[in-house]
């Protein structure tokens, strides 16, 4: 079981920036992939940014690319999604996932934190 937790969300007006970080413990061995999802009210949940831990090229939405990034730090089993240049459409909530297979269905899911972007 790997538990998640996130943080660093908050308000903040078009072109600023936010960190979030995701926080795991538990059987942290068995997760060898992590994303950050998104989902905006009356909207459906949509992957944000995705990083296998081992390494490799990051996976991002086209609507972020250019202005998030995700960065793992395998010493603190944290995981981080830097959001620049901010948009009103990137107001959702923002939730990480791992998972131990990296196929696109994720086993294990935090609670979630809200970013709000002003215009």
């Amino acid at each position: 079981q790997v538990h998640l937790e996130e943080s660093g969300g908050g308000s903040v007006q078009a072109g600023g920036s936010l960190r979030l970080s995701c926080a795991a413990s538990g059987a942290t061995y068995s997760s060898r992939c992590m994303g950050w999802f998104r989902q905006a009210p009356g909207k459906e949940r949509e992957g944000v940014a995705v990083v296998f831990i081992a390494g490799g090229n990051p996976w991002y939405a086209a609507t972020v690319k250019g202005r998030f990034t995700i960065s793992p730090d395998n010493a603190t089993n944290t995981v981080y999604l830097q959001m620049n240049g901010l948009k009103p459409e990137d107001t959702a909530i923002y939730s990480c996932a791992a998972d131990s297979l990296c196929n696109g269905s994720w086993l294990w899911w935090g609670q979630g934190t809200q970013v709000t972007v002003s215009s």
